[in-house]
């Protein structure tokens, strides 16, 4: 069985969208732009903001936030305590943190599938 994997790299792979990272306004107005509810916008923000920093990691890397979010989600996890101490430049709350975790994940291994089929 495998250990319980740390949610703290995943609040680090979020810290783009953290009101405490440096201040940008063109990243704001991208963050506040977009319905993070909505599948489309959710992923459309996250390849712009979040595939870049994605791919400066290394492949194991890549793979531990893939498997720390699979972990979670087949645990039935909640993703409070990620969220709770989170303070983003969402303007709306996000209304189901499972789905949002999903649509993450998805986008995690697009990136990663593509950066390999690129190679």
């Amino acid at each position: 069985m495998k250990p319980k994997p740390s949610m703290m790299p995943l609040i680090g792979l979020l810290f783009v969208f953290n009101v405490e990272n440096v201040r940008d306004e063109k990243r704001e107005e991208i963050i506040v732009s977009k319905n993070i509810n909505i599948d489309s916008e959710l992923s459309e923000l996250f390849d712009l903001l979040l595939k870049p920093e994605f791919l400066r990691y290394s492949p194991s890397a890549q793979d531990k936030y893939i498997e720390a979010i699979k972990y979670y989600l087949e645990a039935g996890d909640s993703f409070d305590d990620l969220f709770e101490d989170m303070d983003t430049y969402f303007d709306q709350e996000i209304h189901d943190q499972r789905h949002f975790m999903r649509v993450l994940l998805s986008c995690l291994k697009r990136y990663q599938s593509e950066n390999v089929s690129e190679l």
